[in-house]
């Protein structure tokens, strides 16, 4: 890509979160889970908030069907640089028409936009009978909230401890910008729905700056986390991953 970043405002981050703007193991590492769990080869891909287009430019690799749609046309800018399947567009009212896709993507994206249960419904709507919905978004759970959070009206970006432990009143006062799921919350937006849970755990990050840092401390502390996510502990992980799958089967 012609860019690497992508300039915000500390207000426009805090609101619109910040896309991946590299490509590492831990990246990786989720696209295994995709592919695992959802169809990429050949398939009808859309990356519904896709930021700058990492996650097309990886899928790419197995099918030429991938669109992508974000709400900014910041990184829509800069993703437009090398890709041509894109849109500008609230994930809200999603401009494609029914059973569309084979599989929507939804990486760390739901948590930002304006309404959850409506964008739920939208992802549902484009997805063809049996398709799979695959999302990540943040674990209310994990100790520390990688948002950044607002003190006496300023905000403060970085991972900060311990928030999203605390009751709605004050977890919402401190991060109103972002939301966390609990698992039961996750799974509440798609009541109602045709679909049915396929697959739905939590994982944990990939460590990726330590072990630039420190390599052997990183690769402890990935080996460790992800143990954990083989016990009750991964409740503890960063992100959810939640596969759901649409009603009803193509004819």
């Amino acid at each position: 890509m012609g860019s690497d970043t992508v300039r915000r405002t500390p207000e426009e981050a805090a609101k619109l979160g910040h896309p991946s703007y590299v490509w590492r193991e831990g990246q990786e590492r989720r696209l295994r889970l995709i592919r695992q769990w959802a169809k990429t080869e050949g398939a009808r891909i859309l990356v519904d908030g896709c930021g700058i287009g990492m996650y097309i430019h990886a899928l790419q690799r197995y099918t030429p069907h991938v669109y992508g749609l974000d709400i900014d046309a910041k990184v829509l800018r800069v993703a437009g640089e090398s890709l041509s399947l894109l849109c500008q567009a609230a994930g809200e009212a999603l401009p494609f028409p029914d059973d569309t896709f084979d599989t929507v993507l939804s990486h760390e994206v739901i948590e930002h936009v304006m309404d959850d249960r409506q964008t739920v419904a939208e992802m549902v709507r484009v997805l063809k009978p049996g398709g799979r919905i695959v999302l990540f978004c943040p674990n209310r759970f994990y100790p520390f909230e990688t948002h950044g959070h607002f003190w006496r009206g300023k905000y403060h970006f970085g991972n900060t401890p311990l928030i999203n432990y605390l009751p709605d009143v004050l977890r919402n006062r401190l991060a109103p910008h972002v939301r966390a799921y609990t698992p039961w919350g996750l799974r509440d937006l798609f009541r109602d729905l045709p679909v049915r849970v396929v697959y739905h755990t939590q994982i944990f990050p990939g460590y990726d700056n330590i072990i630039a840092r420190s390599p052997r401390l990183g690769r402890f502390v990935r080996g460790v986390t992800y143990a954990l996510e083989r016990t009750p502990l991964r409740i503890l992980g960063l992100s959810h991953f939640l596969v759901v799958e649409k009603e009803g089967r193509e004819e």
